[in-house]
């Protein structure tokens, strides 16, 4: 047996027309019918066709019985006067009543003609009103499906409606961006807590055999031949490589931890800065005066910021200039810290600069690509942000900004966005 359809209830849009048109309407009928019942009551009690029809008959019975009698000639002229002055007045009362009846019929004539237009304009106003109202909440019904797929939102709205309909849709965009934000944040998460967790577990594995083979090679070194020692070197340079590796891939495993303190920011940069660009190189430090004191983990911050150096270092191929400027700026009611890093090195394509933040990718030999990502996620934890820009031939700014004046978010939910 076939299953019972159950009939689709109508449109929003029909249900609102015809409740519109009801209330429209409804008082119309009723007026017109109260107006029509009243006009042909009321117009036989004014005109008074009713009284004037007894005083007819009686007037005659009257005549008729004084004509019965015998009358003088003074009389009988008052009688004729009388019977001609009641003919006139009856044949002044039809004419009345015929033209009353008339009216009558003339004034519900209009009331229908009024009843119609009205019922015109009604339906014009209830589909105006109809459509004002449903068409604004349709897209938005279909404005909230996209939002539900994570779809992006239609440029511009396909119909207006009223200003409270554009205030609604101005929400939706906003939480439309919030809500992908979310999402994007919580896939970087899950994606980067993966990255993190394979990377404890590959340093884990390398430190393991690290440690006997280097104190084989110590014993192998002690007693091996002359002839050996350029292997032996070889072994000892690429033992160190693959410690400096480990050694990457567990702090990038790791976030910053422990109690956190106020940091001098200038301080931090001169320490980093001194720290990391050789001698060789132009150092340029522009620390702006009463620069606020961050909270935050000195140690990781500082590990972030040479990162950042080392690759502007190595970006210049040997000789070049850094500029290491530090200021403050207001974003969203927050003050910041801004740490930029200028190098006029060789530069990234657009294509690879996005890339730069992702963990092992890299365009070093030898490289783990950890340095920016390690760098990245010290910045994220501490609630800031980092981001780049770089032409060709011409040098990169890699931009740090650190919140001032509140505490960092806990390890575990640190937002993790792509600078």
């Amino acid at each position: 047996m076939a299953p019972k359809l159950t009939p689709r209830p109508p449109r929003f849009r029909t249900r609102l027309l015809a409740i519109l048109l009801a209330f429209a309407l409804a008082p119309a009928v009723l007026l017109t019918l109260v107006w029509s019942g009243t006009v042909s009551t009321a117009v036989p009690l004014i005109t008074g066709s009713g009284g004037w029809d007894n005083v007819t008959r009686s007037g005659r019975a009257v005549i008729a019985v004084a004509r019965k009698r015998p009358l003088s000639a003074s009389d009988r002229r008052i009688v004729d006067r009388h019977e001609s002055e009641l003919g006139a007045s009856l044949e002044q009362s039809l004419r009345q009543r015929y033209v009353t009846e008339r009216a009558a019929q003339v004034i519900g004539l209009l009331a229908l003609v009024m009843l119609l237009l009205f019922t015109l304009i009604g339906s014009k106003v209830a589909g105006h009103l109809s459509r004002q109202l449903s068409r604004p909440l349709d897209e938005l019904i279909r404005w909230a499906e996209l939002i539900s797929r994570g779809q992006p939102l239609p440029e511009t709205a396909s119909s207006k409606g009223a200003p409270e309909f554009e205030t609604l849709r101005l929400r939706m965009r906003r939480m439309a961006v919030e809500i992908a934000e979310g999402r994007r944040q919580a896939v970087e998460q899950e994606r980067l807590q993966t990255l993190r967790e394979s990377a404890r577990q590959f340093a884990h594995e390398l430190k393991n055999p690290l440690t006997p083979i280097r104190f084989a090679l110590d014993r192998i070194t002690a007693d091996a031949p002359p002839g050996m020692s350029e292997s032996l070197d070889v072994l000892k340079t690429e033992t160190r490589r693959l410690e400096r590796m480990a050694r990457s891939f567990a702090e990038f495993g790791r976030l910053p931890a422990g109690t956190s303190a106020e940091i001098d920011v200038g301080e931090l940069v001169r320490y980093s800065a001194s720290a990391s660009v050789p001698r060789e190189f132009a150092l340029d430090l522009d620390i702006a005066p009463d620069i606020p004191r961050v909270h935050g983990h000195h140690d990781a911050l500082a590990g972030a910021l040479s990162n950042v150096l080392i690759n502007a270092v190595e970006a210049c191929a040997g000789t070049g200039r850094i500029s290491v400027r530090v200021t403050t700026e207001h974003a969203g009611g927050e003050k910041l810290v801004r740490i930029s890093v200028v190098d006029n090195g060789c530069g990234i394509s657009p294509e690879k600069l996005d890339t730069i933040w992702e963990p092992y990718i890299t365009n070093k030999p030898g490289g783990t690509g950890l340095g920016l990502a390690i760098a990245r996620q010290t910045v994220l934890a501490h609630g800031g942000s980092v981001s780049g820009s770089s032409r060709v031939s011409e040098g990169t700014t890699i931009d740090i900004t650190l919140p001032v004046a509140r505490m960092t978010p806990a390890a575990g939910s640190a937002p993790y966005a792509t600078g």
